[in-house]
């Protein structure tokens, strides 16, 4: 069972129901470790004091801000705990807004919100609510010593909630936008028809990590002491410079059929028996 996150209260209006936290997703992928090269050991990281020039134990460590260079001010977890604001165990739904209003951009990670026990009519009248209307919920939460902003959105078989970055966090640069002037309408009526072409059913489990996958060969071959074999080098891409010719040979390509079916497809022909030349 997946480790709860986060443990309280939602609040909208004058309802409460009791809610945890469990993470949603988690990357993976290979880890290494850092060996001394001469004989392969293992090098660990040391914990050092500059001023006494020694090392020291991480029960002897504390959390310090330098406010100036070189200055530091001691803050204790009580000092942390003494100022934790009330969503640190309420989480208040502050507002509701369409679900296409949010940028994905401004989403951070992702969580699944379990109801307890207590709460699960009042959990449901939210995520039937927020289904029927459209509508995700925004938030406010304190958990790993941050105020998060939060999206609360009804997912296929309960609530989910997403971190959020906030405005200031969001990197917006001018040079980010689009020239629509640059093509025609007639360009984007064949990528449109290309796009179709190309349209499937969301089915994530269709992708997994190749490279993760390679990575897991080599590291076994290594161990096996075989040789690894390099992988086909990737074929260098020319800039397309007729958007037009590359979209139709884009879509003519699509509508043939591979060699295989058309063999497939075609009917047998029988083979005439030569005749045969007369005695003379």
């Amino acid at each position: 069972m997946a480790s709860t996150i986060w443990k309280g209260h939602i609040t909208f209006g004058l309802i409460s129901l009791p809610v945890r936290l469990v993470a949603a997703a988690r990357s993976e992928t290979v880890s290494f470790n850092q060996l001394h090269k001469p004989d392969s050991s293992r090098i660990k990281q040391v914990l050092y004091c500059i001023a006494e020039d020694k090392p020291v134990p991480r029960s002897e460590l504390v959390k310090g801000y330098e406010y100036e260079d070189g200055k530091y001010v001691v803050i204790e977890d009580e000092d942390i705990k003494k100022i934790q604001p009330k969503t640190a165990k309420v989480m208040e739904i502050v507002e509701f807004c369409k679900t296409g209003e949010v940028d994905a951009v401004y989403l951070e990670s992702s969580f699944y919100l379990h109801p307890e026990q207590a709460g699960e009519k009042a959990y449901t009248v939210l995520f039937q609510a927020l289904q029927q209307t459209g509508h995700v919920g925004i938030a406010k939460v304190t958990m790993h010593n941050r105020e998060h902003v939060v999206i609360l959105r009804p997912a296929k078989n309960g609530l989910m909630l997403h971190t959020m970055y906030y405005a200031d966090e969001v990197r917006a640069t001018e040079e980010f936008r689009t020239d629509k002037s640059l093509v025609k309408d007639i360009e984007v009526t064949m990528a449109t028809q290309l796009i179709e072409a190309l349209a499937a059913p969301f089915e994530p489990e269709k992708y997994s990590d190749t490279y993760r996958d390679t990575l897991k060969t080599m590291i076994d071959a290594k161990i096996q002491g075989k040789e690894v074999v390099a992988a086909p080098a990737a074929e260098e891409m020319a800039p397309v410079i007729d958007i037009m010719q590359a979209l139709k040979s884009s879509l003519a390509a699509l509508k043939k059929p591979p060699a295989t079916e058309v063999a497939e497809a075609a009917p047998a022909v029988e083979a005439k028996p030569k005749r045969r030349r007369a005695a003379g």
